[in-house]
């Protein structure tokens, strides 16, 4: 009895064992495709907190295609909200037939290679010129082929060729050899907007030699890349400065240790002048005024657009190098000669006090009893400057203040973009309107104070210290309900609380605030 027993029992031992490694081995093949393929349902914070504002305010979302300009977006100072969907699964949702679909996510060298692939790319319209080190341009690393202008973001497209490359500016064309198609391209990184979009110049890549067209002779022979981009759009706005356009150009031309001249389209002298300190860092060569200069420019290589990652900041895990903002930071130190890497309660002034510096402002948004915090903050043991910077402001000579400074504080606006300048472990005290607008408080400064090494602190206008209590009745729905102004779009939101407001600060909710501030320090 025993031994048929024991004869009948074993093959099921071994058949419930054969089912259970069935089962194990299904279980990990389904949670690796889950993890390479599936988004998480929940979604990442910063999703969820652009569906909040997507909520509030009617903005371009990701559904509309970057190339063709539409919808209610206003030229305001302050960024249009859009969806913030993984690149992986917005590949996915909009071009799922797309053979040159590629996120950022899966790829090493996410400057070198497209996230996603224009609106206007079919598979079979790429190119295929030459490059460098003896591979296809228009090739990735794993073969396949890709186009030669493409998204880099929601915000930013790219275009990239080598070969024989002819700039010419006066016409907005460059002729490329090895592609087989035209490419249109606005080198600025705002492609979600198109209100600053129809503010660029769009540039036309032509086939070399194609016919009918002939492409003009080289005047001017260059050995190093070009990079073209432009100070249109929003730029002459600090925020925008930063976000758009100089934040993106360190992302996209630092790899590359000077050895790329830069094509500057939408030319403001001014606005060059300003800058020409930060770009010296990234080139070594002057600035090209593309749109006007007579020459027709030939490169080995041209790359047009730089990469957008987020608002005043850079994603360190797709930066060439993995650099990070406080690289950029260090950067604008060495260019305007910032000597103060770190903040302390003792000051940097020999006083052995800290130093606030209140940002000043002269149209909405003022400070009402600016000298009453100035004396205050004086009572609590700082020492204070006020400044107001504006377009004229010399940013070499303002940059050293903001350096010096160990506390800033300024109502929500482009002024607060300063903090760049800030030393490490400062505190950035923003003051936030009466009208329920953290949200956008919190994308344009407080997220990326973080990243910048600043502490950073709310101060929440209260209604009796808004000077909007003196313009509606106590009943009126500006008063009562924000949000409900909030749904009627960006204009109504701005006219309402950000135009016609200014501020009482409550002096002893202001010093809390400061003896706050002043414990955060080193």
């Amino acid at each position: 009895m025993k031994p048929s027993l024991r004869s009948r029992q074993e093959p099921r031992r071994v058949s419930n064992g054969v089912i259970i490694g069935a089962m194990l081995l299904s279980l990990c093949v389904l949670s690796i495709v889950k993890a390479r393929y599936c988004a998480t349902p929940f979604g990442k914070a910063e999703d969820q907190l652009q569906e909040q504002m997507n909520a509030s305010i009617r903005m371009e979302t990701d559904e509309s295609p970057a190339r063709t300009p539409g919808g209610d977006n206003s030229s305001s100072g302050f960024p249009p909200i859009s969806n913030s969907n993984s690149p992986r699964l917005a590949c996915a949702k909009k071009f799922a037939a797309a053979s040159s679909c590629v996120s950022e996510e899966e790829e090493d060298e996410p400057e070198e290679v497209p996230s996603t692939a224009l609106a206007v790319t079919t598979p079979a319209a790429v190119s295929t010129t030459t490059g460098g080190k003896g591979r296809k341009a228009g090739k990735d690393r794993k073969g396949k082929a890709k186009p030669t202008c493409y998204t880099t973001s929601k915000r930013s497209e790219r275009c990239d060729a080598s070969g024989d490359i002819r700039v010419d500016g006066n016409r907005s064309t460059i002729y490329v050899s090895g592609i087989d198609r035209e490419w249109r391209t606005k080198p600025y990184a705002r492609y979600h907007d198109p209100v600053a979009m129809a503010h660029v110049r769009e540039y036309t890549l032509k086939p070399l030699g194609a016919a009918g067209d002939a492409a003009p002779a080289c005047t001017k022979n260059h050995s190093v890349p070009g990079f073209m981009f432009s100070n249109g759009g929003f730029s002459g706005n600090l925020y925008h400065d930063y976000t758009d356009v100089l934040v993106p150009l360190f992302i996209s031309t630092h790899q590359f240790k000077g050895r790329v001249k830069f094509l500057l389209s939408g030319m403001k002298p001014w606005w060059v002048a300003k800058f020409t300190p930060f770009f010296q860092q990234l080139t070594r060569y002057d600035v090209i005024d593309v749109d006007n200069d007579q020459e027709v420019h030939c490169f080995p290589r041209i790359l047009i657009g730089a990469t957008f990652h987020k608002d005043m900041g850079v994603d360190p895990r797709r930066s060439p190098g993995h650099v990070s903002v406080v690289d950029f930071k260090r950067a604008l130190r060495r260019a305007f000669g910032l000597e103060r890497e770190a903040a302390s309660r003792g000051g940097a002034t020999g006083t052995g006090k800290p130093r606030l510096l209140i940002i000043s402002r002269r149209g909405s948004r003022r400070f009402l009893n600016e000298r009453d915090m100035a004396r205050a903050a004086a009572e609590a043991g700082f020492e204070v400057r006020v400044a107001e910077p504006d377009q004229h402001t010399d940013m070499a000579t303002f940059a050293k203040l903001v350096n010096s400074a160990d506390v800033m504080i300024g109502v929500h606006g482009a002024g607060l973009t300063n903090m760049v300048f800030l030393p490490r472990g400062a505190v950035l005290i923003q003051v936030v309107p009466f009208g329920g607008l953290e949200w956008l408080t919190s994308v344009t400064f407080k997220d990326p104070a973080a990243d910048m090494e600043v502490n950073y602190m709310d101060y929440n206008v209260k209604l009796e210290e808004s000077s909007l209590i003196d313009q509606y009745p106590r009943n009126h729905q500006v008063l009562t309900d924000p949000y409900a102004v909030h749904k009627q779009g960006w204009d109504a939101l701005k006219t309402a609380y950000l135009d016609k407001q200014n501020i009482r600060v409550d002096l002893d909710r202001f010093k809390a605030t400061l003896q706050e501030a002043m414990s955060r320090l080193p």
